[in-house]
Order: C-alpha cells, then sequence, then structure tokens
C-alpha cells in the first residue's frame, strides 16, 4: 500500500499534459471510485470540469484569518446542515454566539480516507477539547446516512458529526475544489508523514460512505476556531489530507479564556 500512496502523491509533479497517460498507472489511494479507472471517474466531472465552481465572493483564498471579513460569522449563521440522525440545524445554534468557543473541521467528504484519519485525531482529542471548554464539530461531504457510516465504523461520536450535502458551508468559507486540487497539489504529499495513522484509522473503512453526488469528492476542507462570532483561526487544506496542525489549535484554545 505504501508504494501505492507513494505513486498517487508523486502524481502531483507530472504537468498536465502527461494525466491521461500517467495517472490510470499510478493513481490508487487518493482515488474515490478504486472500482474505476480514473479516466472513467473523471467522465463522471465532466460537467464539474466545465463549469466553474461557486465561491463566496466575500472570502479571499488564503489559509489567514485576515482572509475572511469580520461578519463571516454572521454569513455562517444562518447556513443550514443536517445532524447525522437527519435533522436540519443552522450553524448559529451550534454553539454559543456571545463567548462559546467552536472548532469547527470541515472534512472534505465523508468517503475520504484521509478524512477519516483526520476524523480519528479529533475524536482522540476531543477530551482535551473537553477540558479546555471548546465544543468539536465536524461536518462532512455527504448525506446524514453517510455520516452515519463514517460514525460507526470508525467510530466517531455521533453527537459532533454533522452533514453538508451541498457544500454550502465550504462555500461560505470559500474552501478549494476542483480536480487539481484534489489529485496534483503538492501539499498532499503530508500524507505521506502519517502513513501509520491513516493506515490504522481506514481499519474498517467503506467506500459506501463517499457522497452519492459524485461532484462532492473534488472538495477540499478546513479547519476553523471561533470565539462567539469572532473568528480566531482558519486554515484552508491546499490538496488532499493536507490538514491543519492539531497543536496549532490546542495553542490558541489554550490561549483564549473560556467564559
Amino acid at each position: 500500500m505504501m508504494a501505492s500512496v507513494q505513486g498517487s502523491l508523486a502524481l502531483a509533479k507530472f504537468p498536465s499534459s502527461s494525466f491521461s497517460s500517467t495517472a490510470p498507472k499510478i493513481f490508487n489511494f487518493l482515488h474515490p471510485f478504486p472500482s474505476t479507472t480514473l479516466t472513467a471517474t473523471l467522465s463522471l466531472f465532466s460537467s464539474t470540469l466545465t463549469t466553474p465552481k461557486r465561491v463566496s465572493s466575500l472570502v479571499a483564498k488564503a489559509s489567514s484569518t485576515t482572509a475572511y471579513p469580520q461578519h463571516i460569522a454572521d454569513v455562517l449563521a444562518d447556513v443550514t446542515i443536517f445532524t447525522a440522525t437527519g435533522q436540519p440545524v443552522k450553524f448559529h445554534d451550534l454553539w454559543d454566539q456571545n463567548e462559546g468557543i467552536a472548532v469547527v473541521a470541515l472534512l472534505r467528504h465523508f468517503g475520504c480516507p484521509c478524512c477519516w484519519e483526520l476524523a480519528k485525531a479529533l475524536k482522540e482529542t476531543k477530551e482535551r477539547f473537553d477540558s479546555a471548554g471548546v465544543k468539536l464539530i465536524a461536518v462532512g461531504v455527504g448525506a446524514p446516512n453517510k455520516a452515519r457510516i463514517l460514525a460507526e465504523r470508525l467510530p466517531f461520536p455521533l453527537d459532533c458529526l454533522y452533514a453538508d450535502p451541498d457544500r454550502r458551508a465550504y462555500d461560505v468559507l470559500g474552501l478549494y475544489y476542483g480536480v487539481e486540487r484534489t489529485f496534483f497539489n503538492p501539499a498532499s504529499a503530508t500524507v505521506l508523514s502519517r502513513f501509520k495513522e491513516l493506515w490504522e484509522a481506514t481499519r474498517n473503512y467503506t467506500i459506501e460512505a463517499t457522497p452519492d453526488d459524485r461532484s462532492g469528492v473534488l472538495q477540499q476542507g478546513g479547519m476553523f476556531l471561533f470565539k462567539g462570532k469572532q473568528l480566531l483561526y482558519a486554515w484552508k487544506d491546499e490538496g488532499t489530507g493536507d490538514h491543519a496542525p492539531m497543536e496549532d489549535i490546542f495553542d490558541i484554545c489554550c490561549k483564549v479564556p473560556v467564559a
């Protein structure tokens, strides 16, 4: 499997002109649908490749709080997502909008192996978040039933997991989207340094957690830390598996006084 991972990440170094001849031979691990060829997979996204992704005009594309307007929490507040049991909920109801501290982790999608690794890391550090008075909120692309698959098989606490099938929160936060970001970004090489963690997190993995809307697999994730409506930290994944360093989150959490 290591050779497979190395091969897939090495793909980021190939120019687009080499895509058709090299990708099907070496692309495997990051493939959203292992049972199909890469060429066949990309054919599913033909409309996505020719139609620009909606990106909120409020957000500049950078991993910094300065890239976001001061009222970004207000814009995000009215976005409706779903609990893992299928109940609609607005973002402003997820944490105390006055003084509450929340880590909002946006996974790529529920069928992404790298997101299972991130979810496992979040679960293992939840006690630390709880002791710091920080609420953990994990959101993934896909329907609630896909969220439940991850929650049951990883496992992951159901009450911390939410589904955003239409990627509305991702759009508001200007998170990256597309084939190049998903398959060819050099930042994805960070996965190699976490091979053991990835292997352990995916022992009970199933492709059934992948969104039924195939365009969802081209979404990148991010990590955000709020105190009330104030955005304290923002990280936009540059490529698949390019997750925010957890210690960066804790460094900020530990410095923020809890109301």
